[in-house]
């Protein structure tokens, strides 16, 4: 497994990087084994605390992610190891199972899309945003300005089940997940609402609806 270490506003000794490795490398061999790579960012956020992230690749775009705070960096660190364990430990049996599926999946069958990241200033474009022209001053119609594109990746959006969907934003801590449903074939979605509950977007009835 490939280990990367970052410090933000930190300065990373041997004995920390040590028992980060030591960590790490304990979790996947009890857990997973499989992890092809580790990345973790520790910094310290303000005078009192400092923030820990860790992101651990496990294959095809399977990602398990945890972030913790604590006044101590060894803490820190330890409290984000122990998230991503837990979510090693809770979908042990089924982490396996969809590993071997997905490995089996030729890349030839998995759906390319570009993945962009836009710039915030996206949220403020209705604030900020002209009308559309002079007959329209006093009209709520507006243009919004275009985004700023920060980044641009490919990416590859995995055929499986709802809840494969729902185990795999469990565990990168994403707020919504993009798939191709294994029954229908369609594009669907699964997203955390603010109530607390998993929504899901399947628009395949709506689809043989119109075929039909």
């Amino acid at each position: 497994m490939e280990l990367t270490f970052n410090g933000r506003h930190l300065d990373i000794g041997d004995a920390l990087r040590s028992h980060m490795e030591d960590k790490l490398t304990d979790i996947n061999e009890k857990y997973f084994n499989r992890a092809v790579a580790a990345t973790v960012t520790l910094g310290k956020e303000s005078s009192a605390f400092f923030k820990a992230h860790i992101s651990m690749q496990g294959g095809k775009n399977l990602l398990v992610q945890g972030t913790a705070e604590d006044t101590d960096p060894y803490a820190a660190f330890d409290k984000a190891a122990d998230k991503v364990a837990k979510q090693f430990r809770r979908y042990k049996t089924r982490l396996r199972d969809h590993h071997d599926r997905m490995d089996q999946t030729p890349e030839t069958e998995m759906l390319k899309a570009n993945d962009y990241t836009l710039a915030s200033e996206l949220f403020e474009q209705f604030s900020e945003s002209e009308p559309v022209n002079d007959d329209q001053q006093d009209d709520d119609r507006y243009v919004p300005k275009e985004p700023t594109i920060v980044a641009e990746l490919q990416t590859s959006i995995q055929t499986m089940t709802p809840s494969e969907a729902v185990m795999r934003m469990d565990l990168s801590e994403e707020c919504a997940v993009m798939f191709v449903n294994s029954k229908t074939n369609t594009l669907n979605m699964v997203y955390k609402r603010s109530d607390g509950n998993i929504g899901w977007v399947d628009p395949s009835e709506q689809l043989s609806a119109v075929a039909e």
